[in-house]
């Protein structure tokens, strides 16, 4: 049976891998309807046209459709990011602050600030970096848990059981006779915790399965209306498919801090902390309705203990107490094609390796994209201050009755105008030119603007302390228990905000996307964990810069930021620019089997 690209051909209602997907093409623009198809409906790449090795080097690559199941993850996501931001938004005031005078709900109303806690920025900062490296870690256990016994879906509907539990203790720990009798951290605490572990379930399988719903995996040629010739790449399909997960995120994590900090504000933390759990409820809901649509893959043991077996066998013989040697031997361009099956003789051949040559290229291909992510902890702390303290920077500049905190929300909103942009205009236009805006070079473009940054928060700071009637001593600026602030408008920080949701597109998507597609197919969850457990580290580290994130000391904290993301950006390309021109093969190797008959 004939598809003609560009006629329906959902994929929602089957599961199954043996379905096909030969769903429309979206319409690459208004004259490139693609109209011609080259292949029969009897599996996911069955009749396609590969492109030659020439086609690959001068073809206009193209992205696929999105599979409507996709979409319907992306909703699941948008619920779960407004509870987590809609919640965490408020957290930096709801620590710092004390309970408004006479207020009972911690709100601090039209030209009042809110608080609960009053226990100051540096405790507020450390409980926001451990709630982060908390939420960062437990994607760890997710994933060990959905690769090994219960698959990404089981995985995701526990995690969510647990993370509405912890948003309920939560919101006990903000109602009136908890919150004004000073007993609002014990429950505050414990719903961190028990939320981090349901986050992290979350996260790390959530990204996997979206990407999962679309099943090509290699190039192909297709011809477009107007007659030209270019190659589908399944690789910026996924990362399209990022690019648009990304933006429900953000969708979600902007409704939800912009309302969040509203109910702070003008009702108090009970409303503020009520909302997101009552919109965290969809996602068993969605969950639920979709669960014979979703494409899903099953648990297939201890896929890791069988990769860590592999790289210990790839390593006899190249082991040396001289660093150099050491680095040189295990970076060998041998060291994985030494290991592989064909290469053993009958004798010699471990009784575990029960997987084909394909895997190992997918196993080394893993460990590369985890050599990536170890540079993304110092992405990642710039980054973090968009939580801490650039919020505390807004609550010293004339907010003119605007709550501090909801100016974090210039971020997810530069990511709402940037991302269609990025998509459909920019990345589009350096295809067509012939440039290569690879993955390692995004990621590159995402340090260098996040340095960049850094560098306008640490010059807004610098005024901060020129103009505040407090000098040096800013944050702490309240005489006579009145908050004095600087005359600087807020909007001034509006520049760190696009800068870092720049960088965001380029390195956070990207690192997203390069999870996944590098990933071998049985241990995508996990490898997605370990760039989410990146953020972990960044937090960590970032627990040493607690004590220059106060005054007077807030415009070096900045400025060490800007200069650790500026060099570790010449440092990665540096590191990276080899692998960045093997990305082609990387992406179309053929897939490996596990427990493969020899």
């Amino acid at each position: 049976m004939m598809y003609e690209i560009g006629q329906p051909n959902s994929i929602l209602g089957h599961a199954d891998e043996k379905q096909s997907e030969y769903e429309d093409v979206k319409k690459l623009s208004s004259d490139d309807q693609i109209i011609s198809s080259f292949y029969e409906d009897d599996g996911i790449h069955d009749g396609l046209q590969f492109p030659t090795e020439e086609e690959r080097q001068t073809l206009r690559r193209v992205s696929d459709s999105i599979p409507w199941a996709a979409y319907m993850i992306a909703v699941v996501e948008l619920a779960e990011r407004f509870s987590f931001y809609g919640s965490s938004v408020v957290f930096t005031n709801f620590i710092q602050q004390p309970l408004p005078p006479g207020s009972h709900t911690g709100a601090g109303g039209a030209n009042g600030q809110s608080g609960a806690l009053n226990m100051g920025q540096q405790a507020s900062t450390g409980l926001n970096t451990f709630y982060q490296f908390w939420c960062y870690v437990t994607p760890l256990g997710g994933a060990y848990i959905a690769d090994t016994y219960w698959g990404r879906y089981k995985t995701i509907c526990v995690s969510v059981a647990i993370a509405i539990l912890g948003h309920i203790i939560m919101i006990i720990s903000s109602v009136p006779g908890v919150i004004d009798k000073g007993s609002a951290i014990g429950p505050f605490a414990l719903s961190l915790v028990v939320m981090g572990i349901g986050t992290g379930g979350f996260k790390s399988n959530i990204s996997p399965l979206i990407a999962e719903q679309y099943k090509r995996s290699k190039l192909f040629v297709i011809t477009t209306k107007r007659g030209e010739r270019v190659i589908v790449d399944p690789a910026l399909t996924t990362a399209k498919i990022y690019m648009y997960f990304y933006l429900f995120i953000n969708i979600g994590a902007l409704v939800g801090q912009v309302a969040m900090t509203y109910a702070e504000k003008f009702i108090g933390y009970w409303l503020a902390y009520t909302l997101p759990t009552i919109i965290f409820f969809l996602c068993p809901i969605i969950l639920w309705v979709g669960k014979d649509r979703y494409i899903t893959s099953p648990p297939t043991g201890s896929v890791l203990a069988s990769a860590l077996r592999l790289w210990r066998f790839a390593a006899r013989g190249r082991w040396s107490w001289n660093p150099v040697e050491l680095i040189r031997m295990m970076t060998a361009d041998d060291f994985w094609e030494n290991a592989k099956p064909s290469k053993q003789t009958s004798e010699s051949i471990p009784r575990w390796m029960t997987f084909d040559d394909q895997w190992v290229d997918e196993v080394r291909r893993g460990f590369k994209a985890c050599t990536v992510f170890l540079w993304y902890p110092i992405y990642w702390l710039p980054y973090n201050q968009i939580t801490s303290n650039l919020t505390s920077q807004a609550a010293v500049l004339a907010t003119h009755g605007v709550p501090n905190d909801v100016i974090s929300n210039l971020d997810p909103f530069a990511l709402l105008i940037f991302i269609p942009i990025c998509d459909l205009i920019l990345y589009p236009a350096i295809r067509r030119v012939g440039l290569n805006f690879s993955a390692l070079k995004k990621i590159t473009a995402g340090f260098v603007t996040g340095a960049m940054a850094m560098i306008w928060a640490g010059v807004l700071q610098h005024y901060v302390y020129k103009t505040s009637p407090c000098g040096y001593a800013a944050g702490e600026c309240a005489p006579d228990g009145v908050v004095v602030t600087s005359p600087l408008n807020v909007w001034i920080q509006t520049g760190s905000y696009v800068l870092i949701a720049l960088s965001e597109i380029f390195a956070s998507i990207t690192g997203l996307e390069y999870a996944f597609t590098k990933a071998p197919k049985n241990m995508r969850s996990l490898v997605m964990s370990i760039f989410l457990f990146t953020s972990a580290i960044a937090a960590a580290i970032g627990e040493a810069f607690i004590p220059i994130s106060a005054d007077p000391l807030l415009v070096w904290n900045y400025g060490v930021m800007g200069c650790i993301a500026g060099i570790g950006g010449v440092l990665f390309w540096w590191s990276f620019r080899k692998l960045d021109a093997e990305e082609d093969t990387l992406n179309n190797l053929a897939t490996g089997h596990l427990n493969a008959e020899k």
